[in-house]
C-alpha cells in the first residue's frame, strides 16, 4: 500500500525544478507511505513520478519505487496489492518471459507482465486492488490505471500544459500550476449523494479515474486522451444473469465458500502483521470466520463501541470473536474522542465528503494500526448479496406502486403526509411488538415522507435516484449550479436486468460503493498508515455472485441469504442474527448538543450569503427543524457542514 503522484509537462523542464515540485506533491502523501519514498525524473520529457511506500511485501530495497522494468522500457509508481502475483510469476516463467527477479514484490511482477503481455492484458490477468502510473520511455506515453471495483483512488487533470495525477487531491494541489476553482455542479452532486461521484471532483477540470479504467496519454495527442474500460461491471452482471449457476442451495453455498476462502487466503499474504475489522455483522463475521479457518494462530480482530443505545455493536463482535477464538481488541469511544476527529476530516478527505460514518471508520482504523499494518474488511457484501434494506422495501414498494392507479398513489401520499415524521417514529415504536422484524426501520418517519414524494413516479431509475438522494433538488440549493450527468442518471449505463433489486445492486456497486464506502475506508485507514483489503471485492467473487439467482440472495424478506449460509457453517446463527445496523454515530443528538455551536457558526445565514455557494433559506429551515426535533435532517445537514468545513480549510491552505 502506497501513495503515488507526479506530473507530465509538455515542455522540457529543469531537473531541479521538476524534482522540487514532485517532492512537494509527495510530502502530502507521507501518511500513505511512511516507510520509504522515491522520485524519478526525465527532464527531457518533462515527466516526474513520485511514490510513498508503506512496506507490506518485500520489505527490502528491491521493492523501492518508482521501479524500472528489467529491460529499461517502463518506469512505474504503484499503489496497492496484486494478490495473484506469484501465479503470474509462474506464468511468465512457463512462457520464458520471466526476468532475473531482484526481489519478491508484486510491483516487480506487474511491471514484468507489462513487458511480456502489454498493459491491458496484464491488468486483465491481475487480481488485486491498485492504482498506477506507468511511463513508457521509448514511446513517451503515460498510462494511468485503476482496479476493477475502485478500492484504490487515482485523480488526474490538466492544468495548462501539465497533466497532474496522484492518489489524493492534496498532492495535486501542491503543484504550482494547480487551479483550485470549485465546480458548482460537483457541489450539487455532493448534496445529492453525500459524496462526489466519479469522474467528478470538487475542482473544475480535475477528475477521478473510474474503476476498471485506464487512461493512455500519448505525446502525439495528449489532450485527446480519454479513459477506456479494461473491465466492465455491467459485463459481469449480464454474463451472470445470462448464464446463472443453476444448482442446489448447498452446492451454491459450497461454491461461494470456496471462492471466498481462496480470495481471503490470498489477501492474508503479508510480510507485516495482519488483522481484521469485526463488527459482529454478517459481512465482517464471514471474513473473520474464513480467515480463522485458514490460520494456525488466532486472527487479530478489532472493534469499537459506543455507549449510546442503537449505535453499539461491540458486544456482538465480542461474542463472535470469543466463539471463533480470535485475539480480540475493543475500544469504547467517548463522545469527546469522536468529536476530536471532526477538525481533521477536511484534510483527511481532500474534498468534501458527507458520510458521517467516516468518524467511526477513522477511529477503528486508528485502533487497529496500533497492532497491525494490514486489516481485512467485510465491505461489499451488501451490494453483491442484497443486504441493504432498500433492496427489499424498494422492490415491494415499486411493484405495488405499479399496480395502483395514479389517483390511489396520490391518496396514499397524502395519507403518509398527514402525520409528521416524529409522529410516525412514535407510532412505529409503539407498534414494534406487533410488527415483523423487517419493519423495524430506522427513522421510519423520514422514510414515510420520502415514500410520499416518490409515489407519483413512473420510472424505476428516477425512483432509485430519489431513494439515493439526501437533497432532492440540489441544483436549486447551490447557486449557479447545473447538476452534471452521472451513472445513475445516464440511461445507457444501467444494466439490463428485469428485477429492480438487481438493478439497484448493480448501480450501487458502481456508484455508492466506490464513491462513498471505499473512499471512506481508504482515506480513514491511510490517514493512520493502515492498509485495508476487501476480499468480497475480488472480481472473481463479484462475477460468481452475479451468477447466483436472486432467490439465493434475497429470500423470505431477508437479504444476504447465501452469505448467511456460509457464515452459519462457522458461527451459530443466534450470534449474528439481528436487525441490520449502520456503522454510525449519534449525529442527530450531537448536532443538537455538543456540535451545535460549531454547526451554527458554519450555517449562519450571513456567512452562507457572503460565501455565495448556497441558498441560505432551505438550509436554515432544515437546521431549525432539526434543532426543534421536528425532523431529523442529520445527513442532509452534515453534507453541507462538511463542505463548509472543507471550504474553510481550503482557504486556509491557499493563504
Amino acid at each position: 500500500m502506497c501513495g503515488l503522484t507526479g506530473f507530465w509537462q509538455l515542455h522540457r523542464g529543469n531537473r531541479e525544478t521538476l524534482l522540487g515540485q514532485a517532492e512537494a506533491m509527495s510530502r502530502q502523501l507521507t501518511h500513505r507511505g511512511p516507510d520509504d519514498s522515491g522520485l524519478w525524473c526525465d527532464e527531457a520529457a518533462g515527466i516526474v513520478l513520485a511514490q510513498r511506500r508503506l512496506s507490506i511485501l518485500d520489505l527490502s530495497d528491491a521493492g523501492h519505487q518508482p521501479m524500472h522494468s528489467a529491460c529499461g522500457r517502463y518506469v512505474i509508481a504503484f499503489n496497492g496489492e496484486i494478490y495473484n502475483h506469484l501465479e503470474l510469476r509462474e506464468r511468465l516463467a512457463a512462457e520464458g518471459a520471466a526476468p532475473a527477479w531482484r526481489g519478491h514484490s508484486d510491483t516487480e511482477t506487474l511491471i514484468a507482465c507489462f513487458v511480456a503481455w502489454g498493459v491491458e492484458r496484464s491488468l486483465q490477468a491481475s487480481v488485486g486492488m491498485f492504482a498506477l502510473a506507468l511511463w513508457d520511455r521509448p514511446q513517451r506515453s503515460l498510462t494511468l490505471a485503476r482496479d476493477r471495483i475502485g478500492e484504490k483512488p487515482l485523480y488526474y487533470g490538466w492544468q495548462g500544459d501539465t497533466v497532474l495525477f496522484g492518489s489524493e487531491l492534496k498532492a495535486l494541489r501542491a503543484h504550482a500550476a494547480f487551479d483550485s476553482d470549485i465546480d458548482r455542479g460537483a457541489l450539487a452532486l455532493l448534496l445529492r449523494h453525500d459524496c462526489i461521484p466519479a469522474p467528478y471532483t470538487i475542482y473544475r477540470n480535475v477528475f477521478k479515474l473510474r474503476p476498471g479504467h485506464l487512461l493512455h496519454i500519448s505525446v502525439d495527442a495528449p489532450r485527446h486522451a480519454q479513459p477506456k474500460p479494461y473491465w466492465r461491471y455491467n459485463d459481469a452482471v449480464s454474463t451472470g444473469l445470462n448464464a446463472p449457476l443453476i444448482c442446489s442451495d448447498a452446492d451454491a453455498t459450497d461454491a461461494l465458500e470456496r471462492q471466498l476462502t481462496t480470495s481471503i487466503g490470498a489477501q492474508m499474504l503479508s510480510d507485516v502483521p495482519l488483522g481484521a475489522f469485526l463488527s459482529g455483522g454478517i459481512d465482517s463475521s464471514t471474513v473473520v470466520a474464513l480467515m480463522q479457518a485458514c490460520s494456525r494462530r488466532p486472527v487479530k480482530t478489532f472493534t469499537i463501541g459506543f455507549d449510546e443505545n442503537g449505535y453499539d455493536e461491540a458486544a456482538h463482535a465480542k461474542a463472535v470473536a470469543r466463539y471463533l477464538g480470535t485475539e480480540h481488541t475493543e475500544l469504547y469511544v467517548r463522545p469527546e474522542d469522536a468529536l476530536a476527529v471532526i477538525p481533521r476530516l477536511p484534510s483527511i478527505f481532500c474534498e468534501p465528503f458527507g458520510d458521517s460514518s467516516q468518524i467511526p471508520t477513522f477511529l477503528i482504523s486508528q485502533l487497529t494500526r496500533r497492532e497491525v499494518t494490514v486489516a481485512l474488511s467485510g465491505d461489499g457484501g451488501d451490494e453483491l448479496f442484497g443486504g441493504y434494506n432498500r433492496y427489499l422495501t424498494a422492490r415491494t414498494t415499486w411493484e405495488r406502486m405499479q399496480r395502483m392507479p395514479p389517483f390511489a398513489r396520490h391518496a396514499v401520499a397524502a395519507a403518509l403526509r398527514t402525520l409528521s415524521p416524529a409522529a410516525w417514529d412514535k407510532l412505529v415504536e409503539q407498534a414494534k411488538p406487533l410488527l415483523p422484524k423487517k419493519w423495524h426501520l430506522a427513522t421510519p418517519g423520514d422514510k414515510a415522507h420520502k415514500l410520499a414524494k416518490v409515489l407519483a413516479m413512473s420510472d424505476g431509475r428516477a425512483f432509485f435516484l430519489s431513494l439515493a438522494s439526501q437533497w432532492q433538488d440540489p441544483a436549486s440549493i447551490v447557486l449557479g449550479a447545473q447538476e452534471p450527468q452521472t451513472l445513475l442518471t445516464d440511461t445507457e449505463t444501467w444494466p439490463h436486468a428485469d428485477d429492480l433489486s438487481q438493478r439497484m445492486m448493480a448501480m450501487d456497486a458502481q456508484s455508492y460503493l466506490p464513491d462513498d464506502i471505499l473512499v471512506k475506508v481508504d482515506r480513514a485507514a491511510m490517514a493512520n498508515s493502515l492498509e485495508t483489503r476487501v476480499p468480497m471485492l475480488d472480481h472473481r467473487v463479484v462475477e460468481l455472485a452475479w451468477r447466483m439467482p436472486l432467490h439465493q440472495k434475497i429470500r423470505d424478506g431477508q437479504g444476504k441469504w447465501l452469505l448467511r449460509q456460509v457464515l452459519y457453517r462457522h458461527v451459530p446463527r443466534d450470534l449474528v442474527e439481528r436487525p441490520k445496523m449502520g456503522f454510525g454515530i449519534p449525529l442527530d443528538s450531537w448536532l443538537r448538543g455538543p456540535l451545535r455551536d460549531w454547526a451554527e457558526a458554519l450555517l449562519g445565514e450571513s456567512r452562507l450569503r457572503q460565501e455565495g455557494y448556497f441558498q441560505p433559506a432551505p438550509i436554515r429551515q432544515k437546521w431549525a427543524e432539526h434543532l426543534s426535533g421536528k425532523r431529523n435532517w442529520q445527513h442532509a445537514l452534515w453534507t453541507v457542514l462538511m463542505f463548509q468545513a472543507w471550504l474553510e480549510e481550503n482557504r486556509r491552505m491557499s493563504i
